[in-house]
């Protein structure tokens, strides 16, 4: 706990033997009150060590995507009494050591969510992010930037920390199952007036780091593109989606184990 507050760690997980543990023991358990992994069908042994590691396992009975992923995360994080909800992802990709951090800015009330920047410093080149993605997530970032009016750093980190009340907000069931839901989830946060912080964050490329390919990378830029411009033309009256509607679908109950 930090604050009194409830801490659960979610990780969405495809695919993580080889990285799970390692990610696992360096997660703050002292902070940490609960850690639950959702694992979307994976090939290899990511269930077996999860259950080793006492961690709480969901399984989806079939692949739902990785936004699907995160919307059971959230759902179960909430239902088991969680007051911040921090994810990292289980490929040892991001510094689990950071989840104080983050945990502890929601807890101070300044912000609704925590970003850990891989831009803030010199954590994305050298850690080694292919110099392509890095200069697409500049430019998709200047973008977002410019047609959301919000100035963030980058959009597209996968560690990320919330408040309960902007999960329970938030109409994430609009979103998609994809990657891009990562990109539509801040753009409702900012629609809905909750506050952004960042923290620089060390980032680890390696082969068992999880990655997507090119293809995806660019079916993910135009998805972020698309939910940039829908949210202006929502501001400017042009559009009216559920997505950035307060009676929106909210995140179910999970119903898997």
């Amino acid at each position: 706990m930090i604050s009194g507050r409830r801490i659960c760690v979610v990780m969405p997980a495809y695919n993580a033997e080889k990285t799970l543990r390692r990610t696992a023991e360096e997660i703050d358990r002292g902070v940490a009150d609960d850690v639950i992994l959702v694992d979307d069908q994976s090939r290899d042994e990511t269930v077996r060590v999860a259950r080793e590691l006492g961690l709480h396992v969901i399984v989806h009975p079939s692949n739902r995507g990785y936004g699907g992923n995160q919307k059971t995360c959230y759902a179960e994080a909430l239902a088991r009494g969680a007051d911040i909800v921090v994810m990292v992802h289980p490929d040892y990709q991001y510094s689990p050591r950071l989840i104080p951090a983050m945990a502890g800015m929601v807890a101070s009330g300044h912000f609704d969510a925590v970003l850990g920047s891989r831009v803030l410093g010199a954590g994305a080149l050298a850690g080694g992010m292919p110099v392509w993605k890095y200069f697409a997530n500049r430019l998709l970032t200047l973008f977002e930037n410019l047609l959301i009016g919000y100035k963030l750093a980058e959009y597209h980190t996968g560690y990320r920390a919330f408040s309960r009340r902007l999960l329970e907000t938030l109409p994430l069931e609009e979103n998609s199952d994809d990657f891009v839901f990562d990109n539509q989830m801040l753009a409702q946060a900012i629609w809905f007036g909750f506050q952004i912080g960042e923290i620089t964050c060390p980032a680890r490329y390696f082969a068992e780091a999880s990655s997507i390919n090119f293809r995806r990378s660019v079916k993910y830029g135009f998805g972020v593109l698309a939910t940039a411009l829908q949210y202006r033309a929502a501001r400017w009256g042009l559009l009216r989606s559920p997505r950035f509607a307060a009676e929106g679908r909210k995140l179910a109950p999970t119903a898997v184990r």
